[in-house]
């Protein structure tokens, strides 16, 4: 009883050193756990969550059998594990086997002491407290996530990534035993600078696993063949700037789950990177990948090279406030089809016009004369587009693009004008994106989602035949250097494209959608400066069609879309707009086949102007 008194003071005079709580790195990984980024803990080491289910069986068979065969028996210390070590050494003079228990290990990890008969006394005692305070469940699960591995890393995750670039669940026959025994001496044993030593090491632990019986001698033989290979130590460093997004947003999370896919990740930043490499100092890039049934991004580059400072790499350019120059085109049309101002064919005329003091221009300073709705929003005319958001009304289409996600940022002092259209606004990728998607989703633009359990977030934006319409109008653009009929594009997903460039050359836009994804892509440069001879159908879009043929295809994905029922085709007539009349065929210059929706057939804006001024008089 003086024994277990003595013991109880102790204990309460000198607790163990357990944490306070769980002492991770913050680890990013893509949707099948995957690291794209880790993010070191105060101390500067990589330790990433383990946990006994999580890591390979192979693995806790080595460790287990080769460290402490009774760990799940012993009280913290193994009597006759300490009396061979110790019969070993007064034999032969030097340390032949160790007497360390797991929990041992554990102890001098939590609470490091000296190589001295006092010291190694002060381990067994810590490893006996350990044993009262703890179950062993969680000593092993302080074992796996900070046994030592060289370096600034610790535990075994973290080790597997780090050495062998894989997650610790799939660990070879080979792999887990150098795993196992690497902790007993990690800078001596290090793979990357010893792979002869560390391959000595392993097959000690291949010959005890096979002479215990624990494995098959056919499946040691296996396993001694394959070499030892590591790669240079590197954490990961995948998506950088969502991650640094996400860890922000989460910064005690030890695990953070997002939605991309790992592999078309990296895929994307290396083309990224290739594909812009010959631009000038400061320029960057930003690309989006998004998945239309759920709005989960698949792909984020926030710019053409995370820490590059020539390039302004640290710039996340995905969520970064810019003018979307011709982007706004589609959904202003959309809604005004919505509101029965305009049918696929409608007259607009492309010249030189003013609304209220403003003139605006083309981008090629052109003019193409009369033009039908569709070919105005393909071609991307700017003096159609105003016409027609002057008949919507500047507020009103700004009050309906922040219903759907898209948050347009104004200068101080002003109002939605008429400018905006053309790129007098700011808005992100991100939200166009979303935006963008209503036309492959019936009209429902989504918030684009970074992490599994991000909520679910549409909105109307369109209705679905308005939705319809625009996309075919876009799919029908051929792509540049193409011409319908020259090349045989039946096994490409049809693609809804839009490009748009700011004023100054300060912004390249390409932005497109298919049944399945929503791809895009901004270039310019993060300080706003210009970038001249760049535009979006020269540097974005090119990018934004590579992307698109490379992502995964369905069955079915490159067939055309049935138009819901409240699309319907008619016949117009030009100049007014209307059905042909029989009794006045003169009135008929030039029929033209319109997609119309919820059956109106309105007339064109000037005579419709006319008859309202005329009834208001």
């Amino acid at each position: 009883m003086l024994l277990l008194v003595a013991l109880l003071v102790l204990d309460f005079a000198f607790p163990p050193p357990l944490p306070k709580a769980r002492e991770t790195s913050t680890l990013v990984v893509a949707r099948d756990g995957t690291p794209l980024r880790a993010f070191a803990d105060r101390d500067g080491v990589w330790r990433y969550p383990a946990s006994p289910e999580g890591v390979s069986p192979l693995y806790l068979q080595a460790l287990l059998t080769y460290e402490d065969r009774w760990f799940w028996r012993h009280p913290g210390v193994n009597p006759w594990a300490l009396l061979r070590a110790g019969g070993q050494m007064l034999r032969r003079g030097r340390i032949v086997s160790g007497g360390s228990t797991l929990t041992m290990q554990v102890a001098r990890i939590l609470d490091p002491h000296t190589r001295t008969p006092w010291g190694k006394a002060k381990q067994l005692l810590r490893a006996l407290q350990l044993e009262a305070h703890l179950s062993k469940r969680q000593i092993l699960d302080l074992y796996l996530e900070r046994a030592p591995f060289g370096g600034t890393i610790e535990g075994v995750e973290a080790a597997s990534w780090a050495y062998l670039g894989k997650p610790a669940a799939r660990l070879s026959h080979a792999e887990a035993a150098l795993l196992a025994v690497l902790p007993q001496s990690p800078s001596r044993l290090r793979p990357d600078r010893n792979p002869q030593a560390a391959r000595v090491a392993r097959d000690k632990v291949l010959a005890r696993m096979v002479a215990l019986g624990v494995w098959t001698q056919a499946q040691v033989d296996d396993a001694r063949i394959e070499p030892v290979v590591a790669r240079a130590l590197q954490p990961p460093l995948s998506a950088a700037l969502l991650a640094e997004r996400l860890h922000q947003q989460q910064p005690r999370a030890a695990r953070i789950v997002s939605t991309l896919d790992a592999d078309l990740q990296r895929t994307l930043e290396q083309r990224v990177t290739a594909y812009f490499s010959n631009l000038p100092e400061r320029t960057s890039a930003a690309l989006l990948v998004v998945d239309n049934t759920t709005m989960e991004a698949r792909a984020y580059v926030g710019s053409v090279q995370f820490g590059d400072a020539r390039r302004l790499g640290h710039v996340d350019m995905v969520q970064a406030w810019r003018s979307p120059g011709s982007t706004l085109k589609p959904f202003l049309y959309g809604l005004a089809l919505d509101d029965g101002l305009i049918h696929s064919e409608t007259l607009l005329i492309d010249a030189p016009q003013g609304f209220g003091g403003y003139r605006p221009g083309n981008f090629d300073a052109a003019f193409n004369g009369p033009v039908g709705a569709a070919e105005a929003l393909r071609l991307s005319l700017n003096v159609p587009a105003v016409d027609v958001l002057d008949h919507v009304g500047p507020a009103r289409f700004a009050a309906r693009l922040a219903n759907g996600g898209i948050a347009l940022r104004f200068p101080r002092g002003t109002a939605p004008n008429l400018a905006m259209i053309l790129g007098g606004t700011g808005a992100r990728l991100e939200d166009l994106v979303g935006a963008f998607a209503a036309f492959n989703r019936d009209g429902l633009a989504g918030r684009v989602r970074y992490r599994p359990e991000d909520p679910v977030s549409d909105r109307r934006l369109l209705s679905p035949g308005a939705a319809w319409i625009i996309r075919q109008v876009l799919q029908d653009n051929p792509r540049p250097g193409e011409s319908v009929g020259t090349f045989d594009t039946g096994g490409r997903p049809r693609v809804a494209w839009k490009t748009g460039t700011s004023y100054g050359y300060r912004d390249a836009w390409a932005i497109g959608g298919t049944r399945r994804y929503t791809v895009g892509v901004w270039v310019g440069r993060p300080d706003g400066t210009p970038l001249p001879g760049q535009y979006g159908a020269v540097t974005a879009l090119p990018l934004m069609f590579e992307v698109i043929d490379s992502l995964p295809r369905a069955r079915g994905e490159a067939m055309a879309i049935p138009p819901p029922a409240s699309v319907a085709q008619a016949e117009v007539c030009w100049p007014l707009g209307l059905p042909p009349d029989p009794q006045a065929p003169q009135l008929c210059q030039r029929r033209m086949q319109a997609w119309t929706l919820d059956g109106n057939v309105p007339p064109t804006f000037a005579e419709r102007d006319a008859r309202l001024w005329r009834a208001g008089r």
